[in-house]
């Protein structure tokens, strides 16, 4: 069975089997579940690595229950190589310090016969935007099959699209992997990203890639929802000055959940 191993492993996130389980137990251990419900059908989670999303990623997480989550279908940017489309790789699964995931092979035969989704490799191989989801997904889930989707330049309604087949019901969940704005002063990241946050909890499609690096499959998301109708919920926001970095060049960070069932925002 050929595997996609671990690219950033030991940079984003400990590359030590042990270290990664007591890092990652850590930061769910500081989440405040009191104001959470569980069993999102989707989560927006951001990328970058621990030391800075980290704990909004683990928020998150938190909300996964492994009881009923079979599948995730997992969609990210892709940062270092040109793509057009939805791009899948020719492996049959992928590695982490915490051991192997599984595709799922069955849903990945389903949407190949749709023509903004193939096998590229070289999209995957260095990739970060998925990989660093990996381990919560190991740590919550234990057992699950993967679709993991690098997303290049592409329609919402094509992304949306591949959405609609892999919908599912409980066992499923989707996570769009993005981060929020980059490089900016901290006081104007704050204003930015708050104006983003609400543009997704309004369930308007229309993100740029200035306030989201993730902002195609977050439109595919939210153009999703005129079929399949979700509430979103913010759980997390802050930016890398909040957590590891500087104040003067920050970057964006919010988890947000999507229901199935009407709830207050």
């Amino acid at each position: 069975m050929k595997v996609r191993h671990a690219a950033v492993a030991g940079t984003f996130y400990p590359d030590d089997q042990d270290a990664l389980n007591r890092n990652i137990d850590a930061m769910l251990f500081e989440v405040d579940e009191s104001t959470h419900r569980k069993s999102p059908k989707a989560l927006i989670i951001p990328h970058a690595g621990y030391i800075y999303s980290g704990p909004t990623a683990a928020a998150a997480y938190a909300l996964l229950e492994p009881e009923r989550v079979k599948r995730v279908v997992l969609l990210g940017p892709t940062h270092r190589v040109l793509l057009s489309g939805m791009a899948l790789p020719d492996v049959g699964a992928f590695e982490t310090p915490l051991g192997k995931v599984p595709l799922d092979k069955d849903a990945i035969h389903r949407i190949m016969a749709l023509d903004h989704v193939h096998i590229d490799n070289e999209s995957h191989s260095t990739e970060h935007s998925l990989e660093v989801h990996l381990p919560f997904l190991q740590h919550q889930l234990k057992q699950f099959k993967l679709v993991p989707l690098a997303v290049g330049q592409a329609r919402p309604e094509h992304i949306s699209e591949v959405l609609d087949l892999l919908w599912g019901g409980e066992e499923t969940v989707i996570i769009i992997s993005s981060d929020l704005s980059h490089f900016h002063s901290y006081e104007s990241a704050q204003r930015m990203d708050l104006e983003t946050v609400e543009t997704i909890l309004n369930k308007s499609p229309h993100l740029s890639h200035e306030q989201a690096c993730g902002a195609t499959p977050i439109n595919g998301l939210l153009t999703s929802l005129v079929t399949h109708p979700l509430t979103p919920k913010l759980i997390n926001f802050c930016n890398s000055g909040d957590t590891a970095g500087p104040r003067d060049r920050v970057v964006g960070y919010a988890s947000i959940a999507f229901y199935e069932e009407e709830k207050d925002q």
